[in-house]
């Protein structure tokens, strides 16, 4: 059965750090990029950020650069997400997707796609 399981979330304070994971299950996540999503409430899902597959490009959106860090170790069939210097706005639900196409900013894009887990900021 193909599966892809976030954890790792949590309640942060400002400026706290966290890391996401991403096992997958039922297929080689070698074979495909990894990205995080995340939707706040009341909002669209944005794109945050994605590494590819063996070559590990990774990529991030602005709002996030310089404080979270994409990476993977396929050995173990898992992507991760390490967040540091927490806002108040990195707080929603994050998604990892998986796809086969490479890295893409676009939900449409990716095959599989984990339940989520919900990170919270406080001030």
């Amino acid at each position: 059965q193909v599966q892809l399981v976030e954890s790792g979330g949590g309640l942060v304070q400002v400026g706290g750090s966290l890391r996401l994971s991403c096992a997958a299950s039922g297929f080689t996540l070698k074979d495909y990029a990894i990205g995080w999503f995340r939707q706040a409430p009341g909002t669209e899902r944005e794109w945050v950020s994605c590494v590819s597959g063996s070559e590990s490009n990774t990529f991030y959106a602005d709002s996030v650069k310089g404080r979270f860090t994409i990476s993977r170790d396929n050995a173990v069939n898992t992507g991760y997400l390490q967040i540091v210097a927490a806002k108040p706005e990195d707080t929603a639900v994050y998604y990892c997707g998986a796809s086969q196409n490479g890295c893409y900013w676009v939900e449409s894009e990716y095959d599989y796609w984990g339940r989520g887990t919900q990170v919270t900021v406080s001030s």
